[in-house]
Formats: structure tokens, sequence, C-alpha cells
């Protein structure tokens, strides 16, 4: 035991060792240890970065070991490393999770250049006409590139220690392979890289008696499982034109090219961040991501809520639980895809950046936004801890009293109910935060976008409403502008029509603002942006229609100069 304590001391390098031993109680740690004794003294003292990884892979492929087997082992003597990090010296978050991410960009690099080697000698080189060049040039041709597209945690930098990767394959352009030696076996580029993404899938995700580099996930992928393998770059642009959905926008916010290293040295990665900028983040402010945020949050519960179904010790999951690290993400994201078109510093991949941009554009108060970062480190260090146990991809708080004492011991903590009272905290306080960021503002009764659809929800509030302002609304039925809109859009419309007319019956607001508030929506009605923006701000909406009861000029105002309902929503 004295051996393994001194050996974590000095493993710790420049960290200070404050729970001696502690990472050594960890039964994945135990196995590491007998296994890859020999091995363990190849990385260099103190936390893992790039340099000491492609040191370290380059010792073992010395010892013979290929490359799949060498990226393998040098995963177990990585995270060997990080459990004495951060649980005997309580390193920082970004320790570990650079540590990883790096691990990950150099397996994906490596496969990727071996992948093409051994296609290049098969099919020959993918090549596409660059059309840059004068016709009386003659043709000319260069290598097309695939591009491994690193998503969420992935592309921000914040993989766990237990993570698989989301990855999307990109290359920049059509055309065919040049062909072997001889000048045959020539196939399409789209076929190539189909068979490059294959095999750098079995160097890196096929289970061998060194386990694997890291499980992979493609599901975020145009299409998802129906999709091809790697996408061109002008099909993709299509694709977020055509059928790109909401939800897609939050998963391509952390996007990030990896792989290979040579385009993101040389630049001509930059091509891929032009297509996906105008997808995720729109000129305006954009509060139509509100719903959609709103549904996948739900699927996301009940999918949670259905795995916890008789296994109520599942309900303690610091990623997907109420409170959950999950919820920090989403809140920091909806915020930036919201502002992120008008307000380019908020386009920060990293969660804990980009909360400090949300307080410099006074999004948040400093002190919320404080403490969301504090439960964000929090949750993630507990997860880490979850994780270095038995290097399971897993959230969940284990049951056992001993692996709850070793988790609250290695996070600082006296005993198990001071660290369960401190997460307790932590996640109260983001569930709310979460809770009125996220929640339904004036509801209609009944007008969902379930029961009904958007016309039958117009038709169905206005016996609710005062006889001049239903009159107008009766109009609408059969407008089309609103036939035009889509279904979203018309259940948006009908939620604001329903709470305007509860407004007018209480007294808040005058039936006259709301009938000048109707002239000057009605040319606007296709701008479904709007919409959205008032649906999810009630103050605003309210401001308006004092406004539009106060005068005429205003509606005439905003009419010409919409664009300063964004600033009213600010």
């Amino acid at each position: 035991m004295m051996v393994k304590q001194a050996a974590g001391s000095a493993a710790s390098g420049q960290f200070a060792l404050k729970h001696a031993g502690a990472a050594g109680q960890s039964r994945f740690v135990q196995r590491i240890r007998r296994r890859y004794e020999q091995e363990l003294a190849l990385l260099p003292p103190g936390a893992p970065r790039r340099e000491q990884l492609l040191q370290t892979l380059a010792a073992l492929r010395a010892r013979g070991l290929d490359l799949g087997s060498s990226l393998r082992v040098l995963r177990h003597l990585v995270l060997e490393r990080l459990a004495v990090l951060d649980a005997e010296c309580e390193a920082p978050l970004a320790v570990v999770t650079l540590a990883v991410t790096e691990l990950a960009e150099i397996a994906l690099d490596q496969a990727l250049l071996q992948a093409q080697q051994e296609l290049d000698e098969l099919h020959g080189a993918p090549m596409y006409q660059d059309m840059s060049v004068p016709a009386a040039q003659g043709p000319q041709f260069k290598r097309a590139t695939l591009w491994v597209v690193g998503m969420g945690k992935f592309g921000a930098r914040e993989l766990n220690v237990s993570s698989d990767i989301d990855l999307i394959y990109v290359y920049d352009n059509d055309g065919d392979t040049a062909g072997n030696a001889i000048g045959r076996n020539r196939i399409s580029n789209r076929e190539y890289f189909a068979k490059a993404v294959k095999r750098i899938y079995a160097t890196i995700g096929d289970i061998t008696e060194h386990g694997q580099v890291f499980r992979v996930d493609l599901m975020l992928r145009p299409n998802g499982s129906s999709g091809p393998a790697a996408i061109s770059l002008e099909a993709l642009e299509e694709y977020f034109l055509v059928q790109g959905r909401e939800w897609e926008r939050f998963a391509w916010l952390k996007s990030r090219i990896v792989a290979p290293l040579a385009s993101v040295r040389d630049g001509s990665a930059g091509q891929l961040r032009g297509v996906v900028l105008p997808f995720v983040f729109r000129r305006y402010l954009d509060y139509s991501v509100f719903d959609a945020l709103r549904s996948l949050h739900r699927q996301i519960r009940e999918h949670a809520a259905k795995r916890a179904a008789g296994h109520p010790e599942r309900a303690h999951d610091v990623k997907l639980s109420r409170g959950g690290i999950r919820e920090i993400e989403f809140t920091v994201q909806l915020l930036q895809v919201v502002r992120g078109g008008a307000f380019p510093e908020l386009r920060r991949r990293p969660t804990l950046d980009a909360l400090q941009r949300v307080i410099q554009a006074n999004l948040m108060p400093a002190t919320t936004a404080q403490q969301l970062a504090e439960a964000y480190d929090f949750l993630r260090r507990v997860e880490h801890r979850i994780q270095y146990l038995d290097d399971q991809q897993t959230h969940i708080l284990p049951t056992r009293d001993d692996d709850l004492a070793w988790i609250a011991t290695t996070m600082g903590y006296a005993d198990t109910c001071a660290f369960l009272h401190a997460l307790d905290a932590h996640r109260e306080f983001v569930a709310q935060e979460f809770d009125t960021l996220l929640g339904n503002h004036g509801n209609c009764k009944g007008c969902n976008g379930q029961q009904r659809n958007g016309v039958e929800s117009l038709q169905s509030v206005l016996p609710q409403l005062p006889a001049a302002f239903a009159t107008k609304v009766a109009e609408w039925i059969e407008h089309p502008r609103v036939l035009a809109l889509r279904e979203e859009g018309r259940v948006r419309l009908a939620r604001l029509v329903e709470r305007t007319g509860t407004w007018i019956e209480e007294g808040k607001v005058s039936e006259q603002g709301a009938l000048r508030m109707a002239d000057w929506i009605e040319p606007l009605l296709r701008r479904e942006s709007y919409l959205a923006l008032l649906q999810e701000r009630p103050a605003v909406h309210e401001r308006l229609l004092r406004i539009f009861g106060a005068a005429k000029w205003p509606a005439h105002y905003l009419l010409k100069h919409p664009g300063v309902i964004d600033e009213l929503a600010s």
C-alpha cells in the first residue's frame, strides 16, 4: 500500500495531495493497476496533456502494440492518472475534461490517418475538381478532406471520464478517387469516406482484450440512422435549409472539427463553421426555440422516468434528473441560441465560458450565474467519481454506503450526510432557475397544439373576447397570412389572443390597445419570431398593449420599424 501511495503522490505532479491512497479504493483503478502495472510508468507525472499523451502513445507503439491496442492501453493509463488527480488531489474540473478530450482528439486523428493510408493504397486519394481555376488552364484536381465533427461535450472540450463521443462525419467535396497504383478500383468520394468511417470505428469503438477507446454515437447526424455515414458539406447546408429542426440547433451549437488536426491548423476547417453558424443563430431575438427545448426536455424527463420505474435509486441521476447537469446546459444554451444572433460574443462552446458571457451581456444576474457555475462544477465532479468506481457510463449515485462515503470524502466532505445535503441544495437551485427560464407562460386552456390545431384554437377563444376584438380575430381564421403559418405559429397566435382577452377582462389593458395591436401584427403574421417573442415574454406583450392603448402613433411607428420590438424585449 505504501508503494501505491508513493506512486500516486509522484503522479500528482504539481497538485497537492489531500486524500492519500483514495484512488486505490476505485475498483476500476484496482483493475488497471493489476493489468497494466508495467505500463503505468510510461505516462509522465502530472496532468496528462497532448504532448505527454503522444509521447506515451509512441512508447506503447515501440513495444509492438498496434494503433488500436496502444490507444486502448493509453486510455487506461490516463484514467488511472485522472482518478489520482481528481480523488486524491481534488484537481480542477478542467484538468480532467481537457485530458479526456485531448485523448479523444488524438485517437481520432491517428485512426483517420491510418484509415486514409490503407484506403489510398486500395482506391487512390479522393479527389475533386477545383472550379476556381480558370478553364484555360485545364482541369485542376485537389484532394477532398474528411472532417470528424465532435458534438456536445466533445465539441466543448468537456468530456467526462467514461464518456461516449457524439460524432458527425462531413467531407468538403464530392468527386471520385484517383485509383490505386495501376489506376483501378476507383470509387466515389462518398463511398471512400463511408469506408473510412467504418475503419475509424473499428480502431476506436470495437471491444478487444483491452476494452475500447471510446463508445461512438453517430445518431446526431442528419436523418439519424437512415442518413449516410459521411455527408458532403453541400448536402449538409441543404439539409439545414430544408429539414433542419429546432432541437438540432442545440446539438450543433457546440460542434467543432476535432480531426484531422491538419485541417484545424491550416484553417480549412473554418468552411464548416460558415455553414453551421447561420443555422444555429438567427439575426433576430429567436424565441421560437423555447417550445423546441421544452419538447426535448420533456422527452428526456419521460425517458428518465421510464428507466427509474421500479428502480427508485435511478431517480438520483446527477445528469438527467431534476436539477441535474443537463438543465444547467439547457439554461445556458437557450440564452445562447435566443441571443447569439445579435450577440456574437455569446457563441462560446464551453458551458462555464458561456455563463461568463451571459453575465457580460446582462442576461443573468452575476450571483445567479455564479451559483449555476458552482453547481455545474460540483455535479460534474460527482459524475466523474461515480464513473471512476467501475468505468461505467452512468450518472446515477451508487447505492452502496461505502461507495457514497468514498465520493463524499474525495469531494471534501466530512461525511455522506453533508455531501448529500450539498447535492440537494445545488440541484434545487438549478431546477428553480431552469423552471423560471422555461416556464410555460400563458398557455391557453386546451390550445396546447395537441388537443386542437391553431385554427380551432382561434375559434374556441372567440366567445371569451370583447365584441370588437372578437370580430377582428374572427377575420384571421380565413386570413391567408394565418393559413400560411406553420401549425405551431397558429397555436402561438391563439395563445396570445386568449391572454389578451383575459387581460382586457381583468382591466390590465384596454380593448382599444388590443385592436391597435391586432392592426399592427396583422401585416407581420408571417414573421413567426414576433409571435414567439410575445408568447414567451408576457411582460413585453403587456407593455406593447399599454403603449398601443395610449395613442395611435406607436402602432404606425412600430410597423415601419419592427426591430424596435427587440429593444423592448431587451
